[in-house]
Formats: C-alpha cells, sequence, structure tokens
C-alpha cells in the first residue's frame, strides 16, 4: 500500500518538501499582491518615498535583481565562451536563473509603477535619448538571447549554435549592465552620481552578486539531492568569488578616492563616509564589511577549501553588502541634498540644503520582498521539472542520487 502512495521515503519527503517551499514563496507572493493593490488604490502617498526620494526600497531590490541575473550569467559565460569544462557543467543552471533573477527584478518595477497599464507606453514609445527607455530594450533582448542561449544548450540539433550564441549573450550582459550603471552616471544633478565610474564598477558589482547568488541556489539544490560539492570545484568557486569582492571593493575605493579630489564633492563625500547617519553605517558596515572583508576573510580562513558551508556564509553575506550597497547608492545619493544652481547661493522654503528623511513603509517592504518571490517560485518548478542540477564527474557515482 505505502508502495502505491510513492516510490520511497525519501521522495516523499522531497515532495512534501516541494509543496512546502511552494506554499511558503506563494503566501509571500500574496502578501506582495495585497501591498500592490493598496498602494495602487491609495498611492505612493502610503509609501515612505516623496517628491525628493523617488526611488525607494522596491527600487533598492529591483536593480540588485537586475544587476544579479546579469552576473549570474557570467558562470555559464565562462563555460561558452573561454571554455572551461567545469562551468560548462553549471551551464543551464546558470542560464536559468538569470531569466527568473531578472523577471523578479522587473516584477517589482512594474508593481511600483502603480498602474502597471503605463508599462505599455514604455514598450510602445521609445525616447533613444533616455537611458530608461534604452534598458528597456537591452532587458527585452537579454531575455530572448539568454532564452535561445538556454535552448542551444538543451536541443542536440542546435548545439552548433551553442558557443556563438554564447558570445552573444556575454556581451548582451555587458550593455545591460553598463545602461544600468549609467542610470546614475548619467543624473548630473545629484552629487553621489554624475561618474563614468558607475558603468564598469556595476559590471563588478553583477559579477560578484551573480556568482554568490549562484552559489546560494547550488548550495541548496546539492542539499536536496543529498551530493556533496567535489573539493576542486568548491576551490575554483572560492577564488573566483573572492576575485569579484575584492575587484568590487577596488572601485569603491577609487570612486570616492576620485570624488575626494574634486573640492564639489567633498560635502557628498563628508556626508556618506562620516555624517551620513543609517548610510554611513550602511556603507562602512554592510557594503565594506559584510559584503567585502569579512566574505574574503571567511574564504580565505584555513578550514574553507573543505567546508562547503563557509563559502554559502561568505555568499550570503556578499548578498547582504549588495543590498546595502544598493540602498546607499541609489536612497544615499537622492537624500543628499541638490545644489541647484552651482556656484551661486539660493534661498527658499523648498528643503534648501536639508539631508531627505526616507522610512520605507512596510507596503514598500513586501513589494521589495515579491521579487525575491518570484525567482524563487520560477526557479523551484523549473529546477524540479527540467534537468538543471550541475552534474561534475565524481569517481564514485554510487555517492550520489538522481535529480528529483
Amino acid at each position: 500500500m505505502a508502495n502505491n502512495i510513492c516510490l520511497n521515503q525519501k521522495e516523499c519527503g522531497k515532495s512534501t518538501g516541494f509543496w512546502l517551499l511552494l506554499t511558503l514563496g506563494g503566501l509571500v507572493m500574496l502578501g506582495t499582491l495585497s501591498a500592490f493593490f493598496f498602494l495602487e488604490h491609495h498611492g505612493h502617498i502610503k509609501t515612505g518615498m516623496t517628491n525628493q526620494i523617488v526611488w525607494g526600497l522596491p527600487h533598492v531590490f529591483a536593480v540588485f535583481l537586475i544587476v544579479a541575473a546579469s552576473g549570474v550569467l557570467n558562470v555559464a559565460s565562462i563555460g561558452s565562451v573561454f571554455g572551461k569544462k567545469m562551468y560548462k557543467a553549471r551551464a543551464r543552471l546558470s542560464a536559468l536563473l538569470a531569466l527568473t533573477i531578472l523577471s523578479g527584478g522587473l516584477a517589482v518595477l512594474v508593481l511600483d509603477l502603480g498602474r502597471p497599464d503605463r508599462l505599455i507606453v514604455a514598450m510602445t514609445y521609445y525616447n533613444f535619448k533616455s537611458i530608461f527607455a534604452l534598458n528597456m530594450i537591452f532587458y527585452n533582448g537579454f531575455f530572448a538571447i539568454v532564452g535561445l542561449y538556454l535552448l542551444t544548450m538543451m536541443d542536440r540539433k542546435l548545439k552548433p549554435w551553442y558557443k556563438p550564441i554564447g558570445m552573444l549573450a556575454f556581451l548582451w550582459r555587458l550593455a545591460l549592465t553598463t545602461a544600468t550603471g549609467s542610470i546614475f552616471g548619467f543624473l548630473v544633478a545629484r552629487a553621489g552620481y554624475n561618474s563614468a565610474l558607475y558603468a564598469p564598477m556595476f559590471i563588478i558589482y553583477s559579477f560578484a552578486y551573480g556568482l554568490a547568488c549562484f552559489i546560494v541556489v547550488q548550495a541548496a539544490m546539492y542539499k536536496w539531492n543529498d551530493i556533496e560539492i567535489d573539493e576542486a570545484v568548491l576551490c575554483r568557486l572560492k577564488n573566483l568569488l573572492a576575485t569579484f569582492v575584492a575587484a568590487a571593493l577596488y572601485f569603491t575605493a577609487v570612486l570616492h578616492l576620485t570624488n575626494l579630489y574634486f573640492a564639489k564633492q567633498w560635502d557628498f563625500e563628508r556626508f556618506l563616509l562620516s555624517d551620513g547617519g543609517i548610510y554611513t553605517l550602511l556603507f562602512w558596515g554592510g557594503q565594506v564589511m559584510l559584503g567585502g572583508f569579512l566574505p574574503l576573510l571567511l574564504i580565505f580562513s584555513p578550514g574553507a577549501r573543505k567546508q562547503p558551508a563557509i563559502l554559502l556564509i561568505a555568499a550570503l553575506l556578499v548578498i547582504i553588502g549588495g543590498h546595502a550597497q544598493m540602498y546607499v547608492t541609489i536612497v544615499g545619493g537622492q537624500a543628499f541634498p541638490l545644489d541647484m544652481f552651482p556656484g551661486y547661493a539660493e534661498s527658499s522654503s523648498f528643503f534648501d540644503g536639508v539631508v531627505h528623511a526616507y522610512s520605507p513603509s512596510v507596503w514598500e517592504m513586501m513589494l521589495a520582498v515579491g521579487g525575491i518571490a518570484t525567482t524563487f517560485l520560477i526557479t523551484t518548478v523549473a529546477v524540479r521539472v527540467l534537468k538543471f542540477l550541475p552534474e561534475d564527474e565524481i569517481k564514485d557515482p554510487s555517492s550520489t542520487v538522481g535529480q528529483h
């Protein structure tokens, strides 16, 4: 009788766990949708955003996911473009995560529009002088190219196209992240933005955040299938993450040292590095320490080579630090007062020289986590139905079980 219900207890447990994960993800999405309908009815007055800070917590999560979606494809690109066999085994999962993470990020932006029907305007009318319009093209192109890239991995008939499509995906994602970083680099009115360094800096950020997300998902899949990661694979991923995290710290230092070189940027740097309250705390404590130095210390600790849990913790810290970085960049950059007429003194009753306050509402928090829930649900179903588990050549095949 029991055998007619399921094949074995392990399969039953995994099926139960799968439906439990879907239920938890669905509950989060239900909360997100309720927040969306509430804000659509009452308006953005119910959020912590104002006409001084127009990008809030949902944008922090959305931009992080968009940047991470570009970076997570780096795993597949190393395999197809640079021919590294170990990364080829992870190419399918990498491409899948690129699609699902971008879906989560864009879902938050659509919900935050207030009226989702405005998306039709954004998709049908383009102002090619606007970096936002160019990003719409890059997002749509990313879905099409990465989707085709995934097909070349899964269909033997399309295998001859694997490498050229992989190269196109590699170049396209670089362009996408460049455009995302340029959103801030082209905003000349904000003292915290207006720098050509934002484009390459966001590319490096994407490498670190994307790889960290990949490591977390891969660890969950291995745990789900009772597989231990090969030590050589662990070592390569560990070293690659350390390289990207160190490069992110380097570009962050270069950006702020460059700003300190120019006298007009001193006030903003003083605000961010020492007098900014929550923004200073998130910069030093979140972005630099939790997202930078602490992961590096964990990665290069003596036992990291043989303990996958250490790499997993380091990856989670990079993700936390990435959200702190986005909050500092997006919200902190808006909180600093505008210099409306550089070189002149002006006076009005409209927040002259005042650091703008922002406190995210619970509705914004529910919208923000909706992007993660979207990514989680799509990924969970996809890895359950199709073959996305990275499979390395292991000497003892009996030590693993098949993907469920």
